[in-house]
């Protein structure tokens, strides 16, 4: 991989506030219990994306906080950005737009639900856009955990029902109908319901 100026990872994730996230998980974790896995899973995503932070610029898109008490959280040695308004696509749409607007020519971004989601699978993310247009993370659940570009697609991004089973068979299609070099990365489980709770492996 090149310099760091060149390539931006973006970490999606909200402040871990009882009651305001992971919300599907508090029937089987409590609001108190959900948030604290949140605060988990985005730590450990933090960790692992640090461990390339010589090689790439890393991106928090944040909400539910003020940036400043997202700073003392995860370190002010990272860039961070709210959210936008919108769906999810919408907001991933305006996050690749932000970062290629400052010339990054790489961007690749990834949430906080994948605890198996390692630097060997997030550079081969971005070492796929050489020779490729668009770079997917394979969810079990149907979703994707990892979307990379070498520039915005806005189809991409339209007429998908986030959060179903059939997020990344829709964005296939769309890659297809785009006639886009599309790379699907080994597949990965997220932890977003209770029957998910056994993938995540708190270390001791």
């Amino acid at each position: 991989m090149t310099n760091k100026n060149y390539y931006r990872l973006i970490i999606f994730t909200r402040y871990p506030e009882p009651g305001k996230t992971k919300t599907r998980l508090i029937p089987a974790l409590g609001a108190e219990g959900a948030a604290e896995l949140q605060r988990q899973l985005t730590e450990h995503t933090v960790i692992e994306a640090r461990k390339l932070l010589k090689e790439i610029s890393i991106a928090i898109y944040y909400t539910g906080s003020p940036q400043k008490v997202m700073e003392s959280w995860l370190g002010n040695d990272l860039n961070y950005f709210p959210q936008s308004s919108g769906d999810l696509g919408n907001r991933m749409k305006s996050a690749f737009t932000e970062s290629f607007e400052l010339e990054f020519s790489r961007v690749v971004i990834i949430g906080i639900d994948c605890p198996d989601l390692n630097i060997e699978i997030i550079r081969k993310g971005f070492e796929s856009l050489d020779k490729n247009d668009l770079v997917l993370g394979e969810a079990s659940d149907g979703g994707y955990y990892l979307i990379g570009l070498e520039k915005v697609i806005p189809e991409l991004f339209q007429n998908i029902s986030w959060g179903t089973n059939e997020v990344l068979s829709k964005t296939k299609i769309i890659a297809q109908q785009l006639k886009l070099n599309t790379v699907i990365l080994p597949v990965l489980s997220d932890i977003d319901r209770p029957e998910d709770l056994s993938i995540w492996r708190k270390d001791p």
